[in-house]
């Protein structure tokens, strides 16, 4: 892998048209890249939750774009990732589970910060940006790479009277904020921040949270009283019109890379509703946005405090969406809309769409396109994902672009402006229109009326499966 990177390396040298002076590397952009984990859209500007507290989030996507509906191409965190870093769908890439590695399935792929590295960026990163913590995905990718001691993680305080047996993780901590694995992530970057590099620099700040378990100290729980908690609208017979895979995915974890199935007994929505825990799930994915976002905080107030702020791009993201009940669902692992939407906020620094929301259909693939182009590094030829500066530049343009997710081989779900339509490995099929119905709670697949719209759809599944 080094000898390929070094001859990448060489020949982006030769072949940038910026060349390599400090005058030209000085006038790049920098980039923060924010990756936060299992972030779905509860977050405030986006009122996914009514209860969500995210200021810091919120006061960010008051400086760019935030794209109200952004999709994920795969939902879970290793295809998700992988996807977004070298701008390769997952079904051309074979990457479709946590089992999957990167270098296995992709030997030769350029990662968006290798690509960055070689057109004179310097490359730092901390916490989780690939799957796992640390380096893993791309080593070489980095210049360096921070991963804290994670020390004892200790476990939340589960409801008194709950047994052994039941599935919960989640619970306050009664713990400090600095002992906590991503608040020694942003310390890290924070001093990354106050450094004066010599090359424009891509500083990534990855979150564990809100990812399970909801373990975050006891303040951050206060801030969202029990017994005051909204659920989730549901449907009670929500699963009555899915095919099996829809039925699988929705009361099972589907283990996409070796087809395994692990989930609590019964169920996961069983056992929550068994034990009374989904007043206090919700609480604590709240608890555990919050804390992020307190984070996500102290590093842009950093960040304004430092000889940066001017001149830095900043893009938050989160990996994919996430069910709390929705179709009788937990966690992700599924290609619903609660799934695979998720959070994005773009900010440039010559303010691009500022304070502006666009619901606009975009895929985090179209990360890699769009930051070559912000950073006026060379295109990469052969990436899936399309720039999004035309959107920053108007985030009410025109842009009739389908979304592709891809769970597994050959399960797939395309979203457009109107419509989500999944298709099964199986042939198992589900259609929901967001017209006149956003819950997605009433499948139209085999009703005959809509056999010209699934046609139409079916033209944006991909030709390529790679097993």
């Amino acid at each position: 892998m080094m000898r390929y990177l070094t001859r990448y390396l060489v020949l982006a040298c030769l072949m940038s048209p910026w060349g390599w002076g400090a005058d030209q590397k000085s006038s790049r952009p920098n980039v923060l890249f924010i990756a936060v984990d299992d972030l779905n859209d509860w977050v405030g500007h986006l009122g996914g939750h009514p209860q969500a507290k995210t200021p810091n989030i919120d006061r960010l996507a008051q400086r760019g774009v935030s794209f109200t509906r952004a999709y994920c191409s795969a939902p879970l965190c290793n295809p998700s990732r992988i996807s977004l870093l070298t701008g390769i769908q997952p079904s051309k890439s074979g990457v479709y589970g946590n089992g999957e590695q990167l270098r296995d399935k992709l030997p030769d792929a350029v990662t968006l910060m290798a690509h960055l590295r070689a057109n004179g960026y310097t490359a730092k990163g901390g916490g989780k940006i690939f799957h796992g913590v640390g380096k893993k995905g791309d080593a070489d990718a980095w210049d360096y790479f921070h991963q804290p001691d994670r020390g004892t993680q200790p476990e939340g305080k589960r409801d008194a009277g709950l047994p052994k047996s039941a599935w919960a993780p989640w619970g306050p901590l009664d713990m400090d904020d600095t002992e906590m694995y991503d608040v020694k992530v942003v310390d890290w970057a924070i001093a990354e921040l106050d450094q004066a590099p010599a090359n424009p620099f891509f500083l990534a700040c990855g979150f564990t949270k809100p990812h399970l378990p909801w373990f975050v100290p006891q303040k951050y729980f206060d801030r969202f009283p029990l017994e005051g908690i909204i659920l989730p609208e549901t449907l009670d017979d929500d699963r009555a019109d899915l095919p099996e895979w829809g039925l699988r995915f929705a009361r099972e974890v589907h283990d996409v890379s070796d087809g395994r199935n692990y989930a609590a007994q019964g169920g996961d929505h069983a056992m929550v509703l068994k034990h009374g825990q989904w007043p206090r799930a919700v609480q604590s994915y709240l608890a555990t946005i919050s804390f992020v976002d307190d984070q996500v905080g102290r590093l842009l107030d950093a960040l304004e405090q430092s000889e940066h702020a001017e001149n830095t791009i900043i893009v938050l993201w989160g990996d994919h969406g996430w069910h709390l009940g929705e179709k009788q669902h937990w966690r992700k692992h599924a290609l619903w809309e609660t799934t695979t939407r998720t959070t994005l906020v773009v900010v440039t620094p010559e303010g691009l769409g500022r304070g502006q929301q666009t619901d606009r259909l975009v895929s985090l693939i179209d990360l890699y396109p769009t930051l070559t182009e912000l950073c006026g590094v060379p295109e990469r030829m052969g990436l899936d994902g399309q720039s999004l500066v035309p959107l920053l530049q108007d985030p009410q343009r025109e842009w009739t672009r389908p979304v592709l997710t891809t769970y597994g081989y050959q399960n797939h779900a395309v979203r457009t402006e109107r419509w989500r339509y999944i298709r099964y490995a199986d042939g198992g099929e589900e259609l929901y229109d967001h017209h006149n119905d956003p819950n997605e709670w009433h499948n139209l697949a085999s009703q005959l009326q809509h056999a010209a719209v699934i046609a139409e759809l079916q033209r944006s599944l991909p030709s390529e499966n790679r097993r």
